[in-house]
């Protein structure tokens, strides 16, 4: 069903955003699921509770090594943040990764690649950046660069799968904005590191670095760099919450010309 909407650019978010659970079917789901789990965790259960259920999915070195499966796959159910404190510095990193990494790119990444693809690229680099941050910080605590506390530390959230997928969507600017975001990706966790001793920033840090160098050796895949084959064409770069599913958002394509209308038919792809 095709609703009325304004025209211009309101029209167009007014669009995307209808079509948005059509188009990222999977990532719409999760993103219910993140606000359904915080809503949880910060409204339905007492202050302890919450604090348990949160440790016991942390990522942390003693849960690893604990309970391996379960901290890994319960940390990718919640987003630590705040969706209403918007003054805070918690807030600005609840808009990058639960806003622009999951909301925004890893919906393009389905769009462009499937579900499939895109929801191995965000675990693959929750999982991998999370096991990785695990040895750094085992070798900091060798070194004693990073505190003892830090093997019961609270670590859980989307951050760094959001972070891949971050650094993954490079490849749906132009060119001429790859290198600035490059320097965005790798350059907001450097925003609120903290440097206790020795060479390496706090290990939450280290995972976020990580994780975008994850994902930007994605983004080198030849396989990545190729768009899936769909049906009635349809595309383009961009976060597909700014753009329509067909050539121009539900508005047929437009001739180049009448000679051109009558020999070839409309355009493909707009």
């Amino acid at each position: 069903m095709n609703l009325p909407s304004p025209p211009g650019p309101p029209g167009r978010v007014f669009r995307a955003l209808w079509g948005y659970p059509r188009r990222a079917p999977l990532t719409f789901g999760y993103v219910c699921l993140l606000l359904a789990t915080h809503v949880w965790v910060g409204r339905g259960l007492s202050a302890d509770r919450a604090a348990g259920v949160l440790g016991y999915v942390s990522t942390s070195p003693d849960n690893l090594r604990d309970h391996p499966l379960a901290a890994l796959a319960g940390s990718a159910l919640f987003f630590d943040g705040t969706l209403t404190d918007v003054a805070s510095t918690g807030f600005v990193g609840t808009l990058i990764t639960l806003g622009l990494g999951v909301c925004c790119f890893l919906a393009w990444a389905e769009y462009r690649w499937g579900a499939p693809r895109a929801m191995a690229v965000f675990l693959g680099g929750h999982v991998a950046a999370t096991l990785l941050t695990a040895v750094v910080i085992a070798v900091a605590l060798r070194q004693g660069w990073y505190p003892p506390a830090v093997r019961q530390g609270l670590d859980f959230g989307v951050s760094y799968g959001a972070q891949a997928v971050l650094a993954v969507g490079t490849l749906a600017l132009p060119r001429w904005g790859r290198p600035p975001w490059a320097v965005f990706v790798l350059g907001w966790p450097l925003g609120g590191a903290e440097w206790v001793a020795g060479p390496l920033p706090d290990f939450t840090t280290v995972g976020h670095l990580l994780a975008a160098g994850l994902g930007f050796g994605l983004a080198a895949v030849p396989a990545f760099r190729r768009r899936r084959v769909r049906a009635g064409g349809g595309g383009g770069g961009g976060c597909p919450a700014a753009r329509g599913a067909g050539p121009r958002a539900g508005r047929a394509p437009r001739p180049a010309s009448p000679a051109a209308a009558g020999a070839e038919g409309p355009p493909p792809g707009g």
